[in-house]
């Protein structure tokens, strides 16, 4: 038997002990439940206010981060927009800048070549217009000094003729002087044939060239004092060069002539006779290699031509600027040509001078063209590098639009899962769990909605 006080009255009873631990059970499974109830409410509050802080915060800096990126792509839009923009006007602008500067020295370029034609044209129109009539006067000059040297050769020899009868007539001792005088001529002329005999051909070729020389320093000094006259010496490709070089040069150190002079003679009983058209072609290939103006060849040969004995023979039918001249002609005809050279220096300086400017005109189109082909592999580099980076713009701003994209995607999982929060009820927990059912059983409860 248990006794139980009543706390009111204070009155005690006797139970037996299958009721007594009946109604323990029951107070405790009420103070169970009630407990449990309130354990349940605690939770639930907890719970709703966690789903709820952390929904606000996750909207809250979803919201924020998504207004700041999107700020940042408005600016970066408008900063790219900006660019763009000005990039495209500068290029315009630089291109028809560039256009138009390309068209103004097209312009100048095709006036300055039609002025240096026009120029070139007239100087060599005007210089062989001056040397054909210079040509044609030295030409008359010589015929007219040859007529009276034949004039003054036959007066001489009638005056001799007349001397040597005269001197005949007058006594026999005079006449055996005279002879005596012959017959040591005679001798004389001997003793050089003998020597000439004696001599190569080689050294026969050598003299002239020493004479021509040695002619040609006795007038040096006084006459061209600027001037370069030596033996050529420097083979050419074909393996031929020619004797002697005369160039001439202003006080500026313009060359305004050059010849090219070949010499040869030969030996009287040389078999095989050579004649001056042998050596023509050789000496013109030798004035042509070399960058002379005029070629001469100072002969011996062809003795007896009267073509040749008569003075300057001019083949320039043959070969162009080519004259034939025996050995005493040889200062005669430097001085002819130096001086017609010398009426048409004004036009040669200024053929050289717009040669200057042609090449000046051709460095300036170089210059030019280097200018351009740098300019277009910078503009290239650029236009390539601002590709770039608009690419790499649009990944950024794909970049973004993805990040977006996924708080977008996050808020709509915050929501889901803020659903569920809200869905979520004791009797859905206790669907499939039997122990939990079994429990609200016991107590004789329905689980809350």
């Amino acid at each position: 038997m248990a006794e139980i006080r009543c706390p009111h009255c204070g009155k005690v009873f006797t139970v037996a002990e299958a009721d007594y631990q009946a109604i323990v059970n029951q107070v405790r499974t009420a103070e169970f439940s009630q407990e449990l109830k309130e354990r349940e409410d605690a939770l639930q509050e907890k719970i709703d206010a966690a789903v709820e802080q952390a929904v606000l915060s996750s909207q809250l800096a979803a919201r924020k981060d998504l207004e700041e990126k999107e700020r940042t792509i408005a600016r970066l839009q408008a900063e790219l927009t900006k660019e763009a923009s000005d990039r495209k006007t500068a290029i315009a602008e630089l291109t028809q800048k560039q256009q138009e500067e390309t068209a103004d020295i097209k312009s100048r370029l095709e006036r300055a070549e039609a002025e240096k034609k026009l120029a070139v044209t007239e100087a060599v129109m005007q210089k062989e217009a001056e040397t054909s009539k210079t040509l044609s006067e030295m030409q008359s000059a010589l015929e007219k000094a040859e007529t009276e040297k034949k004039l003054a050769v036959s007066e001489i020899t009638r005056e001799k003729d007349a001397q040597i009868t005269e001197l005949r007539t007058q006594n026999l001792a005079a006449q055996e002087q005279h002879a005596l005088e012959l017959r040591q001529k005679d001798e004389l002329i001997g003793y050089y044939k003998d020597f000439k005999a004696k001599l190569s051909t080689k050294a026969v070729g050598e003299s002239l060239e020493v004479y021509c020389h040695n002619e040609f320093e006795k007038v040096r000094s006084m006459a061209y004092p600027r001037a370069y006259f030596e033996k050529d010496n420097v083979v050419s490709k074909t393996g031929s060069k020619g004797d002697f070089v005369f160039k001439d040069y202003d006080e500026n150190g313009l060359e305004f002539i050059s010849i090219m002079f070949e010499m040869k003679n030969e030996l009287d009983t040389t078999s095989t006779k050579h004649r001056n058209e042998d050596f023509l072609k050789e000496l013109d290939k030798d004035r042509k290699e070399k960058g002379c103006e005029y070629a001469v060849l100072v002969s011996m040969l062809e003795a007896d031509s009267e073509l040749y004995n008569q003075g300057i023979v001019d083949v320039s039918h043959r070969f162009p600027k080519m004259y034939v001249i025996r050995p005493q002609f040889f200062i005669p005809l430097i001085s002819l040509l130096r001086n017609s050279a010398l009426n048409s220096l004004g036009y040669i300086r200024e053929l050289n001078r717009v040669k200057n400017q042609n090449i000046d005109i051709e460095n300036f189109e170089s210059r030019l063209m280097d200018f351009k082909d740098k300019f277009s592999r910078n503009y290239r580099i650029a236009s390539e590098r601002f590709l770039d980076a608009i690419d790499e713009i649009d990944k950024s701003i794909a970049h973004l639009q993805k990040i977006k994209e996924n708080l977008l995607k996050s808020e709509n999982n915050l929501r889901l899962a803020n659903d569920k929060a809200d869905d979520l009820t004791i009797k859905k927990l206790v669907a499939n769990n039997p122990t939990m059912a079994e429990k609200f059983a016991e107590i004789g409860k329905t689980p809350l909605e």
